[in-house]
């Protein structure tokens, strides 16, 4: 007897508002899934308020209580779930489900939106932003520049989770939602592949200022008082493990301020240091709080018993959770730089949703955006996904503080609303 393949996650909506969705995942087991099936709903700008996660490192099962957006489109997150869950095979379990034919992923083609707008407006970014994700186009790149003259010239790199943006007729939808917000100010619009040489010519200058490098990208926490980059609350976050309580299991117990993808945080961070999980609990307070219990072990089936290594990974995890992105707005004469920054996975992915957030915290402070440039850059030894955003004050109105902008970006990207 089998398990249908639709089965193997399940979405209950919720049933009255203010109630959780529930999301319940059964399937084989994989390293990574945890982390993966987190992005997605992440993507979906859903948050987690409570989850169960077990494992007997075959086979799995996940429940979700997700809280957020009333417009979701559930048939479509459950089909993109779907497609991070493994196949089952007799060798891991006699229970099986019946699936499409499996095939292994390719790089997905980067393809170049270019448009010319006649004039540029408050908020137009962020929806142009906003239509690019409920089609489902991932920004990689985003290149905008202001003419002499007004216009508006914006170059965005992406890909497409449908596959489908080389076909006429994903072209032309695209065209016509761009359309459709843009109206009469769209001059032009042209899709196509981008080349390997556009790529790396997108990728923008490697140079940063030695002053925003030390502060911005510093890999410890330095004490709270700190204002740099806003994120430096390590009072707010407690790791701690205990070997005592298990045989086989390192008890991983996390104590933190709330925020947008948190588990998504704790999950790809033990990815990158290859733990795994094979019971987790996490619940999210009316009040903001988050308690995550975690039991863990070792890529080779062994608990975490190395000082140095439960030091590195503890420090990690409260780095990650304290700054899982880094804000700054700078002066440079005359102009106001906005810097947003977020490690990248060692899978390569960056965090999902970056640059709607930003250009949405820059639409309700009702500020202008001259030119974008988002580009990744290695810094210490790690590869970082780096926005910079020059802020336009052509009305000959004041922009807010420096601070009130990093604050409002921050909450935004946080979802401290």
């Amino acid at each position: 007897m089998g398990i249908l393949y639709e089965d193997v996650v399940l979405i209950k909506e919720a049933e009255k508002p203010g109630d959780p969705t529930v999301i319940t995942v059964n399937c084989p087991d994989k390293t990574g899934l945890g982390r993966d099936l987190c992005r997605i709903i992440l993507l979906f700008g859903l948050s987690i308020a409570r989850g169960d996660v077990s494992t007997d490192g075959k086979w799995c099962y996940l429940v979700f209580w997700v809280v957020g957006r009333p417009a979701t489109r559930w048939d479509l997150l459950k089909s993109r779930l779907l497609e991070v869950c493994p196949m089952c095979s007799p060798a891991v379990s006699e229970i099986y489900y019946y699936r499409p034919e499996f095939q292994q992923p390719k790089p997905p083609d980067v393809f170049l939106l270019k448009f010319w707008c006649s004039y540029d407006r408050k908020g137009l970014l962020h929806d142009v932003t906003k239509v690019l994700c409920e089609l489902e186009l991932t920004i990689k790149r985003v290149k905008v520049s202001t003419a002499p003259d007004g216009r508006v010239m914006d170059l965005f790199y992406v890909t497409d989770t449908r596959e489908l943006l080389h076909t006429k007729k994903r072209k032309e939808e695209t065209v016509n939602h761009l359309k459709s917000v843009l109206r009469d100010s769209m001059i032009c619009c042209e899709i196509e592949l981008a080349s390997a040489e556009v790529t790396t010519c997108s990728q923008g200058s490697s140079f940063l200022p030695s002053a925003i490098t030390e502060d911005m990208f510093c890999l410890e926490l330095l004490p709270s008082k700190h204002p740099s980059g806003g994120f430096f609350a390590s009072n707010l976050v407690s790791v701690t493990m205990d070997n005592s309580l298990s045989p086989s299991h390192t008890l991983v117990q996390i104590l933190c301020q709330d925020h947008k993808g948190l588990i998504y945080d704790i999950m790809r961070t033990l990815k990158d240091y290859n733990i795994q999980i094979s019971y987790g609990r996490f619940f999210a307070n009316p009040k903001g709080n988050c308690e995550v219990d975690l039991l863990t072990m070792q890529v080779d089936g062994k608990k975490i018993v190395d000082p140095e290594k439960q030091n590195a990974l503890c420090s990690r995890l409260r780095m990650e959770l304290a700054r899982p992105l880094r804000v700054d707005v700078l002066s440079r004469g005359p102009d106001t730089e906005l810097l947003v920054a977020n490690p990248v996975e060692l899978s390569g992915r960056g965090r999902p949703l970056v640059f709607h957030d930003i250009t949405l915290a820059l639409k309700i402070l009702d500020i202008r955006i001259f030119s974008v440039e988002i580009a990744r850059r290695r810094i210490r030894d790690r590869e970082w996904e780096v926005y910079r955003i020059l802020l336009d004050d052509g009305d000959g109105f004041p922009l807010p503080r420096n601070d009130e902008i990093k604050e409002c970006v921050r909450k935004k990207l946080m979802g401290w609303e």
